[in-house]
């Protein structure tokens, strides 16, 4: 059994995601690092599809009343067991009794922390993935509170397993995402257009404080329309990392909460990017590089190569 004794800002059971429910709105609320996810798979031994713990937030403390292996991946972290230094991206061991904290965050947003043990929360439509907005899936269907207990079930030894510094990706501010052109492009003014990926300009925009699971809005120069465009469209079915652009101008990253829009889509992260959306967080600075669709697969082909270059 794992006690929450502080759950720090946000933190919730995750998993690869509720797929194939799109179309009836559910969305697919996945790990918003599934790289960072993965390794952790990677280093506890488990296929991808184990329940973990996403989590924001300085101050994360958990206890455990039993002996067991944990993780942590994602951000960068600070952490400690009864106040000895543990490293991210490896294995260390807990005993009964201790306390794992994770003092600070110092790179990136989100961590991902998992056991040597299944997590027990509840399967929906196929995944252990919480669903805020719905309240299904996870734990209960809600973040985690103090005093939650997480049992744990078929708690095996994960061994020492680490993942190489060469294959742990960088979180810092500011950040490049690549994106290649989205829907309704031509929507937008040459000035526009120029604007978000000119060089000389100043196309660097900040994350706002109105950034969650469901999307990332920026603020900075605003995105023109062309005159007589219209400013939206009819909603259909929208992906994960699409850049939308309401009549005001200002982009918003769609993440993975929403199955419909209605807002001009300007753009399209990379596949290969996708997992830093995880880490903007407010006040970071945020500019886009536009990529052609060829250069998007082979970024995303070399994306794969570190996924199965994870662990010997």
């Amino acid at each position: 059994m794992i006690e929450v004794v502080n759950p720090a800002w946000l933190s919730m059971v995750v998993d690869s995601g509720r797929y194939g429910y799109a179309d009836i709105g559910v969305p697919p609320s996945p790990a918003l690092d599934r790289y960072s996810y993965t390794a952790l798979c990677r280093l506890l031994g488990y296929a991808a599809g184990m329940p973990a713990l996403e989590v924001m937030g300085h101050d994360f403390s958990l206890k455990a009343s039993i002996d067991v292996s944990c993780a942590i991946t994602g951000a960068w972290v600070t952490a400690f067991v009864e106040g000895v230094p543990v490293a991210p991206w490896r294995v260390f061991r807990v005993k009964a009794g201790s306390t794992i904290r994770v003092k600070e965050v110092t790179e990136g947003l989100r961590y991902y922390i998992g056991f040597s043990g299944i997590i027990d929360a509840a399967k929906v439509a196929g995944s252990y993935t919480t669903n805020l907005e719905c309240r299904f899936g996870g734990y209960f269907g809600r973040p985690f509170l103090k005093g939650d207990r997480i049992a744990l079930k078929d708690i095996r030894d994960a061994g020492e397993r680490a993942i190489a510094g060469s294959l742990i990706p960088s979180m810092k501010a500011p950040h490049i995402l690549r994106i290649i052109d989205g829907e309704e492009e031509r929507y937008f003014s040459a000035e526009a257009l120029k604007s978000l990926f000119e060089k000389d300009g100043d196309p660097w925009y900040k994350v706002t404080t109105k950034t969650n699971r469901t999307g990332i809005r920026l603020e900075g120069k605003p995105l023109e329309f062309k005159k007589g465009t219209e400013q939206s469209i009819i909603s259909e079915g929208i992906l994960p990392g699409v850049v939308q652009v309401p009549g005001g101008g200002q982009p918003i990253i769609v993440l993975y909460e929403r199955t419909i829009g209605g807002y001009a889509r300007i753009g399209h992260v990379i596949r290969a990017d996708r997992d830093l959306l995880a880490h903007l967080k407010p006040l970071d600075m945020v500019r886009f590089q536009r990529v052609t669709r060829g250069e998007a697969e082979g970024l995303w082909n070399e994306k794969a190569e570190q996924y199965y270059n994870m662990l010997p």
